[in-house]
């Protein structure tokens, strides 16, 4: 053994040791007191970015799911004031209903039933101007979809979400072929003596016949006013005229959907072959492209492709095309949709678009012997007017209608089922980052309590090491 005063290598060795446990029972008091096993980056560098990015994402969810609830709010306050729409076309329908009693009602019943329904429409209107949430006007077409068509026979139709706006002079319409209706020419002219024979004629549309029998001495005319009373009383969508003698019959809707049966008791009449029904399907849809992007006809419509900049864009066309111009006209579409950030992360969004429920929008397509151009020009004081209003009116309740079920359906499978899906995926990263940096508090206090008692212990040490050196002052007595 050897005794040495300049340097007390034993001293050194245990303030080494000291200072190392000193700094482990720091550690694990930090742990202990922060319920957390990282808490710089040195802690553990790669769990620490694993941690942060699982916080940034359960931060994101949080908010989503508080976007995805004020998302719900706003439907509901728009289906609620739909709602109301919907009660005041109701009570409209009734009305007109009561106004087209012609047997019953006079002068002052009719002016009343005006008065009110008048008084309605105005309600109507009042919602659709002051039905907001917030700032946000819901009803007023602000945010909604505005197309404008420029093109003679070119109209838009609608549009959707998915719709990118148009460029500023518009998509460029092209029509390669229009729409045709189903049709049928007799071979056979209908002649006088065919009439007078009692030719019997056969129609069937829409699951719905017509039969009827010629006249003695009923002449082409008188006989095609008959026939087209008889489809109009019976609910067929068809219409009969006479060219060149030969009885004609024509679908009223266009495309390749529409059909019907003719038949006749006369070989080519109508029918090939006399007393046999003859299937008639050979209406054609419109062909074309709508900003030279495929486009689907059906009908006078044209929509746009799925995956393309007008999808879901809806467009008639009710002229004739011209192979050598087939340019028929441009759209102009510009969209304000209100869009909720309803994800975590970038783009992860939906859209709603709401409609514009002033009366002089609604009802604007509905086709009427009194020229009534959308709800606002109601006048039910004569019988074809209030016949009239309730065609207009029923269209109206399934626009507001569809519109509600297109609100609640967004509702129930985009916004609520996505809350239920945030709350289980934030759920699972609290629990990932949990196990990444939460402390193991009785494993930490196990570790604490061992660096404690080497602490004590280098502590008791160092003072040991530091009295060796005095030994040598005995060597000097």
């Amino acid at each position: 053994m050897s005794l040495r005063i300049n340097h007390n290598t034993a001293a050194i060795n245990s303030h080494r040791n000291l200072v190392r446990n000193d700094q482990r029972l720091t550690r694990t008091l930090e742990h202990l007191s922060s319920g957390e096993k990282i808490n710089r980056a040195s802690d553990s560098p790669a769990a620490l970015v694993i941690s942060e990015q699982i916080r940034g994402q359960v931060a994101g969810l949080t908010q989503a799911v508080m976007n995805s609830e004020s998302a719900v709010s706003l439907v509901q306050t728009t289906e609620a004031n739909l709602s109301e729409v919907n009660s005041l076309l109701i009570s409209m329908r009734q009305l007109a209903i009561h106004a087209a009693n012609e047997g019953i009602n006079d002068t002052g019943m009719l002016e009343a039933d005006q008065a009110e329904l008048y008084n309605a429409v105005q309600s109507i209107d009042r919602i659709a101007k002051n039905a907001a949430f917030g700032h946000l006007k819901l009803l007023d077409g602000s945010h909604g979809i505005n197309g404008i068509s420029t093109g003679e026979d070119l109209e838009f139709v609608s549009a959707t979400v998915h719709t990118i706006a148009s460029p500023q002079s518009g998509y460029r319409i092209t029509v390669d072929q229009e729409a045709t209706q189903a049709r049928i020419q007799g071979k056979v002219a209908m002649t006088p003596d065919i009439i007078d024979s009692g030719e019997i004629l056969t129609f069937q549309e829409g699951g719905r016949t017509v039969q009827l029998t010629t006249q003695l001495g009923e002449s082409q005319d008188q006989l095609q006013n008959r026939i087209n009373n008889e489809f109009r009383d019976a609910g067929l969508k068809l219409d009969a005229y006479f060219e060149q003698g030969r009885l004609t019959v024509l679908h009223q809707d266009y495309g390749s959907d529409p059909a019907f049966t003719v038949g006749s008791s006369t070989a080519g009449v109508l029918g090939d072959r006399a007393d046999s029904p003859m299937w008639v399907q050979n209406g054609g849809d419109i062909q074309g492209q709508i900003g030279g992007e495929f486009a689907l006809g059906k009908g006078q419509v044209l929509s746009g492709g799925e995956g393309t900049n007008v999808e879901g864009l809806k467009i008639r066309y009710t002229g004739i095309a011209d192979p050598l111009n087939p340019e028929v006209g441009r759209v102009s579409l510009n969209t304000n949709s209100l869009t909720f950030q309803i994800g975590g992360n970038h783009n992860q969004t939906t859209s709603v678009l709401l409609p514009n429920t002033q009366t002089n929008k609604l009802s604007t397509e509905v086709s009427n012997e009194s020229g009534f151009k959308s709800l606002q020009d109601l006048d039910v004081r004569t019988f074809q007017g209030a016949q009239d209003a309730l065609l207009l009116i029923d269209h109206a309740v399934n626009q507001i209608t569809s519109t509600r079920a297109e609100l609640g359906a967004m509702q129930k499978n985009t916004l609520e089922s996505n809350i239920a899906s945030l709350r289980v995926a934030k759920e699972s990263l609290s629990n990932a980052e949990s196990v990444i940096r939460d402390t193991d508090m009785a494993a930490e206090m196990s570790e604490f309590t061992r660096n404690q008692i080497l602490t004590q212990s280098a502590t008791a040490m160092l003072a040991q090491a530091n009295q060796t050196p005095n030994n040598v002052l005995t060597l000097l007595k």
